[in-house]
Order: structure tokens, then C-alpha cells, then sequence
């Protein structure tokens, strides 16, 4: 009896031994799975960098009297607006303000000139004298005009392109002594000079209007020929800051 006992009991234990050992083997594969990732999270994106703010083009301002405002003609047909489209179309970006007045001295250049300041031209083209030898004002008035507004400019920041001026031979030494004054006060304040703006111009009959003095659209095709180069230079010159920043 106690073998049939035994043997009954060992006949229970082992069926359930079996079925723990069945659940057991079940569940570790089952927690294995829980511990195994579904899938690997995708790494946080970087953020796209900011795109680098956009330079604006040069801005080159002409500060001029009726010779450069085109007196008798279009705006679109002065000098400063020809440069600007040639320049623009041949892919040299620049911005282009004809700040010239009819009538405009000296003088009257340097008691606008901080307005124009204000706008932060990169590079001034000066362009004035003509109207002071007509009216035949003093040189020592031209002279310091056109220093003071030279000075200015370049404590600004702006690069300045001074433009040659001369008047009729008939005013005597006068006239002489007016054109001198360009290439001394630019080599002593150093800056470019276009030696004559009116240079295969002026005294043309058939390239100027009928008041002898102001160009045609022609004749203003071939005024830009003339300042186009030393504009050009004066563009590919880096800014006085610049300068500065490189010489420390």
C-alpha cells in the first residue's frame, strides 16, 4: 500500500513539476521580449543653421550738379544711371543714388552732405566745381569745400571718387587755376581722381545740347565711359574699416 501510495504521489508531483517548468520556460522568453526594444528611436535632428543674413550691394552715391543730375534729359539717360545699369547687368551688384541739383556748388554739396552721410554710401563721387568757376567764386572757397566734403565723407566710412572739373578757356588763368585744384587736393587728401568728367565731351558741338555746356544722351554715354574705371577700382577696394581691421 505505501508503494502505491508513492507511486500515486510521485505520479502528481511530477506533472505539476512539468507544468511549472513549461510556465516557467514560457515566461522568461516572454520577459526577454518585454526587455528588447520594439524598434531604436531615431536621433533628435539637428536644426538646420540659419541662413547667413543677406549682403546688400554697395551703395554709391553721386554728389553732383546739373552735369550729373543730366539736366535736359531723362534721369535714366545721366551718367550715374547708365553706370548703374551696366554695372548691375554685367553681374557687379551696386546701388546707385544721383543725388545732383542743377545749380549746385560747392557749397551747396557740402550743406547736403550730412543727409546724404545719413544713408551710409559706400563710396561718394564727387562731382562739383563747375557752377563756382562760371560764377567765378573764390578758389579758396572752392578748395576748402571740396576738403571739407572729402573729409567728412571718409570720417563716415564712405570711399570718395573725386571727378575733374574745368571751365571754358576764355576765363583766363582763372580757368587753369580752377582745374589745377583737382589733383592737388586729391593727392593730399589721397583719393582717385577722374582727371576731366567732361573728357571727348565737353566743346563737342554735336554730343552736347544746344546751350553748349550739357551733354546729350550721347554725349553722357561717353561721361560714363570716363568714370567707369575709377568707379570700378574704387568698388573692388576694400573699406577704410577693413583697412584698419587688417593693419592690427
Amino acid at each position: 500500500m505505501w508503494r502505491k501510495l508513492a507511486t500515486l504521489a510521485l505520479a502528481l508531483v511530477i506533472p505539476s513539476l512539468a507544468a511549472c517548468g513549461a510556465q516557467a520556460s514560457d515566461e522568461a522568453p516572454r520577459e526577454a521580449r518585454r526587455a528588447v526594444p520594439v524598434s531604436n528611436p531615431a536621433p533628435a535632428a539637428h536644426p538646420a543653421p540659419a541662413p547667413a543674413p543677406a549682403v546688400a550691394p554697395p551703395l554709391v552715391v553721386f554728389l553732383g550738379d546739373s552735369l550729373t543730375a543730366g539736366l535736359g534729359l531723362d534721369e535714366s539717360q545721366a551718367y550715374p544711371a547708365l553706370l548703374d545699369r551696366q554695372l548691375n547687368q554685367e553681374g557687379k551688384a551696386v546701388r546707385v543714388v544721383n543725388a545732383g541739383v542743377s545749380g549746385d556748388t560747392t557749397a551747396g554739396g557740402l550743406s547736403r552732405l550730412n543727409w546724404l552721410l545719413g544713408q551710409h554710401p559706400d563710396v561718394l563721387v564727387v562731382g562739383l566745381g563747375a557752377n563756382d568757376g562760371l560764377r567765378g567764386l573764390p578758389l579758396t572757397e572752392v578748395e576748402s569745400n571740396l576738403r571739407a566734403i572729402i573729409r567728412q565723407s571718409q570720417a563716415a566710412g564712405a570711399r570718395v571718387l573725386l571727378l575733374g572739373m574745368r571751365i571754358p578757356p576764355n576765363y583766363g588763368p582763372y580757368a587753369d587755376q580752377l582745374a589745377a585744384l583737382y589733383p592737388k587736393i586729391a593727392k593730399d587728401m589721397d583719393v582717385p581722381l577722374v582727371p576731366f568728367l567732361l573728357d571727348k565731351v565737353g566743346g563737342i558741338r554735336s554730343l552736347n545740347q544746344a546751350d553748349g555746356i550739357h551733354p546729350t544722351a550721347k554725349g553722357q554715354e561717353i561721361v560714363a565711359r570716363n568714370v567707369r574705371p575709377y568707379l570700378e577700382k574704387v568698388l573692388a577696394e576694400k573699406p577704410a574699416s577693413q583697412k584698419a581691421a587688417g593693419a592690427r
